[in-house]
């Protein structure tokens, strides 16, 4: 739990995809964020947190359906959405973000 907060807390945006193994939708996340990777490189993060194994973070950022993506900033949200979302959209939501 501690390492977490670590990553949230970095100089950098991170992208945490909230997902479970049995999600269909979730599945369909797995190449829009290695996609995404290549389009954004060292910009941001980009961390799968599997909510059935992290039942307390789920819990602590309130997540009702998976995939819920959240993006942090200083260790603070900024942005989430529930559902599939396209690589192109996550990467215009994360150079808003920057600096």
């Amino acid at each position: 739990m501690a390492a977490f907060t670590d990553i949230l807390n970095q100089e950098k945006l991170v992208l945490v995809d909230f997902f479970a193994e049995w999600c269909g939708p979730c599945k369909m996340m797995a190449p829009i964020l290695k996609d995404l990777k290549t389009k954004v490189g060292d910009d941001a993060t980009i961390l799968k947190m599997d909510v059935d194994k992290n039942p307390a973070l789920a819990n602590q950022f309130q997540i009702q359906g998976v995939p819920t993506l959240i993006l942090f900033k200083d260790g603070q949200p900024v942005w989430r959405q529930s559902g599939v979302v396209a690589a192109n959209q996550l990467q215009q939501v994360i150079s808003q973000y920057q600096s």
